[in-house]
């Protein structure tokens, strides 16, 4: 297999906080990060305990990478989380909001009860809203006076943001939520040079839908999408980090799909 990146691509020295950052998509994302060379913050509401491995392999690039258990749909979680993380590196170049749950079950959208929307709709939405915010404002302090300050953010939401599914209509309202929180963001911290973007990842083969394997088997067969496969972490993980490298200049505010043509409508 031959390395995501070559070293004219290395980004020593940089340091990104990804949410969620242990499993999954986020995994991914750190993945395909640490082997540019990026220090890494990883959030996660697991104990260290119990991932430390995932940590010393992310590690292995001689690398930094610095765990903070932590809940961002808790608020004195997140205020923690934003200042762990400058006070372990000082200076962080990146944010990726990726921290997300899908509802404990699939219900019909008449049938959906408030508590599992609230549940929803305070990690996936609320809690990345105020954590981008503490961040931002952390970003500011870190750089009084200065007209443009060298960090990025990066919203990871879904094809759900503009897909409807009524079996779990929080997701989606959380996720096309985030679109907005992208633009609002883009606004703001445009004034200091911070680019913001939204990453949409398709169906992506992680735990979170491993109970709806055998669907999507199908439904990839019958052309779900153009590329007839599953998405993995990994394909999301590198656009991030051409992200992060700035590759894709001019382009602040912008939605990024990685769903393998799913979003193109065809006849």
């Amino acid at each position: 297999m031959f390395p995501i990146f070559q070293k004219t691509f290395l980004m020593k020295n940089r340091v990104a906080l990804v949410t969620g950052g242990s499993r999954g998509i986020g995994l991914g994302i750190a993945t395909c990060l640490a082997q540019a060379g990026w220090d890494l913050a990883i959030n996660g509401v697991r104990p260290d305990s119990e991932i430390k491995d995932i940590l010393a392999n992310l590690g292995q690039w001689n690398n930094d990478v610095h765990y903070i258990q932590g809940d961002i749909g808790n608020a004195d979680d997140r205020m923690r989380i934003v200042e762990d993380v400058f006070r372990q590196f000082q200076n962080v170049h990146a944010l990726v909001n990726n921290a997300g749950i899908a509802p404990r079950d699939r219900k019909d959208l008449l049938d959906m009860d408030e508590a599992s929307y609230d549940r929803v709709i305070d990690i996936n939405l609320k809690g990345t809203f105020f954590l981008s915010q503490s961040f931002a404002r952390k970003l500011l302090e870190s750089h009084p006076g200065e007209d443009r300050i060298d960090a990025s953010i990066v919203m990871i939401s879904s094809i759900s943001a503009d897909t409807a599914s009524v079996q779990r209509g929080q997701y989606c309202i959380s996720k096309a939520g985030l679109s907005m929180v992208t633009k609002l963001f883009a606004v703001r911290m445009g004034e200091v040079g911070v680019p913001v973007y939204e990453v949409r990842p398709g169906i992506i083969k992680t735990d979170m839908t491993a109970a709806v394997r055998e669907k999507y088997d199908r439904l990839f067969e019958q052309g779900i999408a153009i590329e007839k496969r599953w998405g993995s972490p990994e394909d999301v993980g590198k656009v991030v980090a051409a992200l992060l490298r700035r590759d894709l200049p001019y382009a602040t505010g912008q939605v990024i799909n990685v769903d393998g043509g799913f979003s193109i409508s065809r006849l």
